[in-house]
């Protein structure tokens, strides 16, 4: 790849390696320049500029992203589509993020073109938060090197995937002695609860005893009879010893003791065994308390169905400092048991959360007398193809604004009688008054807590799902990205991605130009992306529109 600078004349096809403004329109930097492009810096006096030009070996960012992105996400994962070279893998399930640290190394130590920054082995992650992110620093990378990173983020299955929580009937014992209170059992199993309701589990059984090992043996040995597992003995006095009462008990009850002690503070006491296949836990003292502890780490894994043996438990050291000193002075006590609280905790990244309003409720005038979003392509409603793309992309909720003739409108966008989850509908009576007024209906129906909206026309059937993943992909308004605007060459289409802090200026538009209007007014907000499809510029607004579509 050359970069450097071009002489405009050369610079058709050509990656713009700064932003710049060119007379009235900004250009963004990786913008690859059109001959209309070309024109316009020559009329703006530009002699040269800083460019990238790829050469036959090179693979553009976004294709390297994607590429290497789709080898490394695995099970309950999802990559996004690429945009200025990222592409980001989410969880697609609330459960443990499991990936390799070495092949994360091995694939940064390939080349400096590729990176790929991961949340640590063993995080909990929820659905839509952002496990890792593959970066293309320059604007291509070596093809070789994508074939290699692609090969590392592959050879021994995804390198990254979400083991899922699954809802579990957990075994709880626990002990007495002589100064055993019951609002200390009553403590005990209420944090317990509140752990196992964060993971999607919760007790399937609670029973108490003396501390003694034969106690201890039948009531483990009963609760796994009820299906229980795993298996938790809080006693009433902490293990000090493989051959205390507590492991005393697994082995009576007909178990093992598979490993006692970890390098984690607090925790340290913890002990797993085994009672044939059901895993039987140890509980060190401090997870009385719902603050941050090693039975955390271990509990959470048992849940998603991962081991946890000898070998996992020691490797918890890298990190297992969970105890408060006076260089961190922070509370661990989190609104919940086995989470960290926000003092303590990043803030989580997440996948954008984006609506889609499908704008349906027009009087189709220029159709001759017929509703064009009623009208059959290809063995369905118009309408119907519009709905099927934005199911397959990421937006949710997905909101149709109907109108005109609503019920057949309603009854055109489904398959069937029921709506998808997130689907549903909202009614504009003023939509005689043009299409802004159900831009502002939808607008006003969305659910608070969005970060951006999706408008989309129903009358625009082939507007593929990945023209919409590209849309949601740009859409970072920390980066100046708040408005995403598909193009082709220099032409504008539809859909158009508004963030949220332009919902209260489309609530106000009272006209069809009003969306148009607010683009010019905040075009620093702007960004354009380059579709690759031109149905983001096809609507079928006549019956002449809709028979050359048809020939096809």
């Amino acid at each position: 790849m050359f970069f450097g600078p071009v002489p405009v004349r050369e610079a058709e096809g050509c990656i713009l390696g700064h932003s710049m403004s060119v007379g009235t329109q900004r250009f963004r930097k990786g913008r690859v320049l059109s001959a209309e492009d070309v024109q316009a810096l020559r009329q703006a006096g530009q002699d040269s500029v800083y460019a990238a030009r790829l050469g036959p070996d090179d693979v553009p960012e976004d294709q390297a992203a994607s590429r290497i992105a789709e080898a490394a996400a695995g099970t309950s994962t999802r990559a996004a589509t690429a945009f200025t070279g990222r592409a980001n893998i989410y969880a697609e399930a609330a459960g443990i993020a499991v990936l390799e640290p070495a092949r994360v190394d091995a694939l940064n130590l390939l080349h400096e073109a590729v990176t790929i920054a991961t949340v640590a082995p063993f995080d909990v992650v929820e659905p839509g938060q952002m496990l890792a992110t593959v970066k293309i620093i320059p604007f291509a990378a070596p093809r070789d090197v994508v074939q290699r990173a692609a090969e590392i983020a592959a050879e021994t299955g995804p390198l990254v995937r979400v083991a899922p929580f699954a809802p579990r009937r957990v075994g709880l014992v626990m002990t007495r002695v002589d100064d055993t209170k019951d609002s200390m059992l009553a403590k005990t199993e209420a944090a317990l609860r509140e752990r196992l309701l964060r993971l999607g589990s919760d007790l399937g059984g609670s029973l108490t005893c003396e501390h003694d090992a034969t106690a201890i043996a039948v009531c483990v040995a009963q609760l796994r009879e009820q299906g229980c597992t795993p298996i938790l003995v809080f006693g009433g006095s902490a293990i000090v010893d493989r051959e205390d009462v507590v492991p005393a008990g697994i082995v009576a009850a007909g178990g093992i003791v598979e490993h006692f002690g970890m390098p984690v503070d607090p925790g340290n006491l913890l002990l797993i065994g085994r009672l044939a296949e059901v895993p039987v836990v140890g509980v060190p003292g401090c997870a009385r308390s719902p603050k941050l502890n090693g039975f955390d780490w271990v509990l959470q894994r048992l849940c998603a169905g991962l081991g946890v043996g000898r070998p996992e438990i020691m490797r918890m050291g890298a990190g297992g400092l969970l105890k408060e000193i006076p260089t961190r002075p922070q509370p661990r006590s989190g609104p919940g048991a086995g989470t960290k609280s926000e003092s303590q905790a990043p803030a989580v990244q997440r996948r954008p959360r984006i609506a889609a309003v499908i704008l349906a409720g027009g009087l189709s005038s220029r159709m001759q007398g017929g509703n064009k979003l009623l009208a059959d392509l290809g063995g369905k409603p118009i309408l119907r193809h519009v709905v099927e793309h934005v199911l397959a992309s990421p937006a949710r909720p997905i909101l149709i604004v109907t109108g005109h003739r609503a019920e057949e409108v309603r009854a055109a966008a489904l398959v069937g009688d029921e709506a998808p989850d997130g689907l549903s509908f909202t009614h504009n009576p003023d939509f005689a008054g043009g299409l802004a007024t159900s831009l502002v209906a939808g607008i006003r129906a969305l659910p608070e807590g969005l970060d951006g909206a999706l408008i989309c026309l129903g009358d625009m059937p082939d507007v593929p799902p990945r023209v919409l993943d590209k849309l949601i992909s740009a859409f970072n308004p920390v980066e100046g990205r708040a408005i995403c605007v598909p193009v082709v060459g220099s032409k504008r289409g539809n859909p158009i991605l508004w963030g949220a802090q332009f919902f209260n200026q489309l609530k106000g538009l009272d006209g069809d130009s009003g969306a148009r209007r607010l683009l010019e007014q905040h075009a620093d907000w702007v960004c354009e992306v380059a579709a690759g499809d031109d149905g983001v510029l096809n609507d079928i607004d006549t019956a002449e529109a809709l028979a050359a579509r048809r020939q096809r």
